[in-house]
């Protein structure tokens, strides 16, 4: 159909009549409002969900622009300018005031993203308590450090932030739990799961799953035939393939609860053993196999609660019990002390709370996974502690020390992507590393978010090319939900926000919930050698005024830091070189190559910091990271990447 022209100036100009006038516009806008409508329903907003981001349940709505907006994205629109200004009302988003609309376009799709949405909504009430939505502040937002000791005046006791923590810490591995944990390591480095089932083929795929589920679940029983006999012998003899699906499902779940625990470990059989079991969650898949092959992650709450004692968290010898040990600035009789006080805690608890259902030994090792929470807090999110202590004590926001000192950045210059004066890059350092203290913070549920996305069996992928291969993109909203919660957060913490507040999930940027998890449990890998490259010369200087250690060490030291003030002039100098170059290079939005789909967006920021990495050797300051015992980023002899 041919449009018909829009009237020319000189048409208008000679115009005889205005109704002759209106109705050639009117033609053309009724011609134009039909070509785009298909479009504007494609773009349509669901009912009950945001404007903006179309994929977070409303909860606040605006007189002025008459929109339903999610807490998120109506704070970051209304925070400057007129909109400051406009007034934003409370929406009521009980799952049962939803229209009978949705709740049908729910039910004719289950495997649509709103079905999953739906699904999230049933337990909206202990979602809302994780992400600060009822009170403001959340008892998972809470800190505490190694010591037990509460970090903030406002908020929950000890006992009730560990007792909402506890619903996510995993339960530490037995002695019989790291024999299996072996085995299944052991077949998943052979198995090529991954690479059989995530090409493209025409060939039918549920059998190609099916076959390669099998397979692994032949040589895991292999193994276990031929680690004990007696015990594999009772297992597998007489028995079909699927009467063992209990005995599958809870060595998979040992993989799964020993990664939470420790990030570093299994870096490519973790990959294959989740998909394996996002395929093994299908409808298709579960009724070939004939069970399935996932169980509920173990965790501290969830055991204690099965046996009846959940009460003894709410004891205050728990946090001495649970408390970490750290030698740092403590004479060796402090160390002793708080040993045995730790261990007279654990024993007065282990007496106080075993019952004839849970054994002592099952109470200790709750207890010690409690402990294991507080070292993984230790050594993830207290980096971003002591870097978020750096910027705000040897830097201040208004005015550089000095133009080398100077965080400004330059678009185009040294590969930034961004343009910031010295104090925009100073919010926007802070406010990064605010945000990555605090994901880093609910680590332990957002995996186990993940897991729930990952392995919904309503949450169904699709295999695309992303640019960088053939991923698995899936929808995850759960986890986008609860970081859309923290990033709200942390955004009122701040004093103010620099950059985009776009968070990549589920689409070529980050594909799944794997990858998110993956991609945060890299920022203690970033910052620890920097911090530990900055203690090394607080040491220096320690020993620079104190004349600690013996004769040769001291004689080392002086020639150490003679060499080092040679270049910066003090040792104090050289620290603030490091911490100036890490906050305007590691943070200069060079994770892509615009404003949408990286740069300054929550992930193009760590992005951005992984660049940093993989230039450490050409850094003038190189010298002193090898002299702090640096080996890589990675923690390992593979190289400085």
């Amino acid at each position: 159909m041919t449009m018909p022209a829009a009237p020319s100036l000189s048409e208008i100009l000679h115009a005889e009549s205005d109704d002759a006038l209106a109705e050639r516009f009117d033609t053309v806008q009724s011609n134009e409002d039909g070509a785009i409508e298909s479009e504007n329903e494609d773009n349509a907003t669901p009912d009950g969900f945001c404007v903006e981001c179309k994929d977070q349940q409303a909860n606040v709505y605006c007189e002025q622009c008459q929109e339903d907006f999610c807490e998120v994205c109506g704070a970051m629109i209304h925070r400057t300018g007129r909109r400051k200004l406009h007034v934003l009302k409370q929406l009521d988003t009980d799952p049962a005031a939803q229209s009978d609309d949705h709740d049908a376009t729910v039910k004719e799709d289950p495997n649509s993203e709103e079905m999953v949405t739906a699904e999230l909504t049933d337990d909206s009430t202990e979602m809302k308590k994780q992400q600060g939505e009822e009170d403001g502040d959340s008892p998972m937002s809470e800190s505490f450090n190694a010591q037990g000791e509460k970090a903030t005046t406002n908020g929950a006791s000890f006992s009730e932030w560990i007792k909402e923590r506890a619903k996510y810490i995993p339960l530490r591995l037995t002695l019989r739990e790291r024999k299996y944990l072996r085995l299944l390591e052991a077949a998943l480095n052979v198995s090529e799961y991954t690479d059989k089932i995530d090409i493209l083929m025409y060939s039918n795929k549920s059998k190609r799953m099916v076959a390669q589920i099998k397979e692994l679940c032949a040589i895991l029983s292999g193994l276990v035939l031929s680690t004990d006999y007696k015990a594999g012998q009772a297992l597998f003899e007489d028995r079909k393939f699927e009467q063992n699906g209990e005995f599958y499902e809870k060595i998979f779940e040992i993989g799964r609860r020993h990664k939470i625990m420790n990030p570093e470990k299994m870096r490519n059989e973790y990959g294959k053993l989740i998909y394996m079991l996002q395929d093994a969650q299908s409808h298709e898949i579960k009724s070939m196999l004939g069970f399935s092959a996932v169980a509920p992650i173990k965790t501290v709450y969830s055991v204690l609660e099965s046996l009846g004692v959940v009460y003894m968290l709410d004891d205050e010898m728990v946090a001495v019990a649970t408390k970490e040990v750290v030698s740092q600035g403590k004479t060796r009789s402090q160390m002793q002390l708080e040993i045995k006080q730790k261990e007279r805690a654990v024993e007065y608890l282990c007496k106080a709370y075993a019952t004839p259902e849970c054994p002592a030994e099952v109470i200790r090792q709750c207890l010690y996974s409690i402990g294991d929470n507080h070292a993984y807090l230790r050594f993830n999110r207290d980096p971003c502690d002591r870097m978020l202590t750096y910027l705000t004590t040897m830097f201040t926001a208004k005015r550089a020390e000095s133009d080398s000192l100077s965080l400004s950045i330059l678009y185009g210059r040294n590969g930034a992507r961004l343009s910031h004066s010295h104090e925009i890059q100073f919010y926007y350092v802070l406010q990064t590393l605010t945000l990555w203290r605090e994901i880093l913070h609910e680590m332990f549920m957002l995996w186990h978010l993940a897991d729930s996305d990952l392995l919904s069996p309503r949450n169904s992928y699709r295999l695309k090319d992303t640019g960088q291969g053939l991923n698995r993109v899936q929808a995850c909203p759960r986890v986008s939900k609860t970081v859309h919660g923290v990033l709200h957060r942390t955004q009122k913490s701040v004093t103010r926000w620099v950059g985009s507040s776009m968070i990549h999930l589920g689409d070529r940027n980050v594909p799944n919930a794997l990858m998110f998890i993956d991609k945060y449990n890299q920022i203690a890998s970033i910052l620890n050698p920097v911090a530990r490259a900055l203690e090394y010369l607080e040491s220096l200087e320690q020993q620079k005024q104190g004349g600690g250690g013996g004769k040769n060490r001291s004689s080392q030291s002086e020639k150490t830091v003679s060499y080092i003030e040679s270049i910066y002039g003090s040792l104090e100098g050289a620290k603030k070189h490091i911490l100036a170059d890490f906050f305007r290079s590691a943070f200069d939005g060079s994770g892509a190559d615009n404003f949408f789909d990286a740069g300054s967006c929550i992930d193009g920021r760590l992005t951005s910091a992984w660049n940093w990495c993989s230039s450490i050797e050409k850094k003038p300051f190189f010298n002193i990271f090898l002299l702090s015992g640096f080996v890589g980023f990675n923690g390992g002899p593979e190289g400085f990447n």
